[in-house]
């Protein structure tokens, strides 16, 4: 099969276009032809060398994310059968090859029925985001419709889709942005209002927007010293969740409102071999949102190959990208 690796840490330039065995099926898993995969900012830092702990052995095949159809079947997976549409986030880690080629074999625990309503590059955008999100909002914060939440990056990659999923619960949303032309698309997903995170401050919007009483729920995408302004927007006994925690941060006002403070780290199922089938029950509920209609990914226009993965990578990198980036395998 062809695929794409890497052999050392590095800008995107260390890919190597190259040809590989074609993995052999083993109990547990299902054999995919990959269709489509899609750039998270978690499959640069594997390739740079940031996070050399959860990278996966050299030669390296990277990205979890994948949307495919199912070639074989081990005889103990009976969920799945030869030619299901399937969608997951499913290896490109310590001890499991990515998407990054032109078959993938997958734990059948990690994946779903792809939404019918939906191509193979927008399912491919979906479930690293969407298990995050929802993980995020239903797991960690138990959201209902009960709640008032700021969604910090609303229009990011997790952002976008925690927007929806909130709608969709019912949820009265607030989201910050970093531009103002972004305020519209922010509203478009669900959101009630945005604001822009550059021009106003914590205290200002909290009066604004919540009369000082705070928000029941913060959902923090960006962390580091932004998590600092979740602890603050909270509103008393509020919950805060961050998918960035790997800084320091005075508590102080944690204690002061009696706050809880959740972190998401959504790779760990597949890091650990824990609680996979978690994720393969969340995306199977993912698509059946998605084919209501009330949950779509934002997609960059720009189109890329299994050929040019390293520009794809380059192009998420910049920072240019409106929606997420995926690349088409097949």
């Amino acid at each position: 099969m062809k695929a794409q690796i890497i052999n050392q840490f590095g800008d995107p330039s260390v890919f190597e276009f190259t040809d590989l065995p074609k993995p052999t099926l083993k109990p547990g898993h299902v054999l995919l032809k990959i269709y489509a995969t899609s750039v998270n900012q978690i499959d640069c830092k594997i390739r740079s060398g940031a996070v050399s702990a959860i990278a996966p052995d050299f030669p390296a095949i990277l990205h979890g994310d994948v949307a495919g159809i199912v070639e074989e079947v081990a005889d103990d997976v009976k969920n799945f059968k030869v030619g299901d549409e399937i969608f997951g986030c499913a290896g490109g880690l310590k001890g499991s090859g990515g998407a990054l080629a032109e078959y993938m074999l997958v734990d059948s625990k990690l994946i779903s029925k792809k939404p019918k309503t939906l191509s193979m590059l927008e399912a491919a955008a979906l479930p690293l985001v969407s298990i995050t999100a929802w993980e995020a909002l239903f797991i960690k914060a138990k959201l209902t419709d009960k709640h008032t939440i700021l969604i910090h990056g609303g229009v990011g990659g997790v952002g976008h889709i925690a927007v929806q999923l909130a709608k969709w619960c019912g949820t009265n949303i607030f989201t910050t942005v970093l531009k103002n032309e972004d305020f519209s698309l922010a509203k478009s997903l669900g959101a009630n209002e945005a604001i822009n995170a550059k021009e106003e401050d914590v205290e200002k919007y909290v009066a604004r927007l919540t009369n000082n009483q705070g928000f029941g729920v913060v959902f923090d995408t960006v962390g580091g010293p932004n998590l600092d302004k979740s602890l603050m927007a909270a509103g008393i006994n509020g919950s805060v969740v961050t998918t960035a925690a790997r800084s320091t941060h005075d508590l102080t006002p944690m204690h002061n409102k009696a706050l809880n403070l959740h972190a998401v780290f959504m790779l760990l199922p597949i890091l650990k071999n824990q609680g996979r089938e978690l994720h393969g029950k969340i995306l199977a509920q993912i698509a059946d949102i998605v084919d209501q209609g009330k949950l779509k990914p934002l997609i960059d226009s720009h189109q890329f190959t299994l050929k040019s993965v390293p520009d794809a990578h380059a192009f998420l990198e910049s920072g240019k990208a409106k929606g997420k980036v995926v690349i088409s395998i097949a």
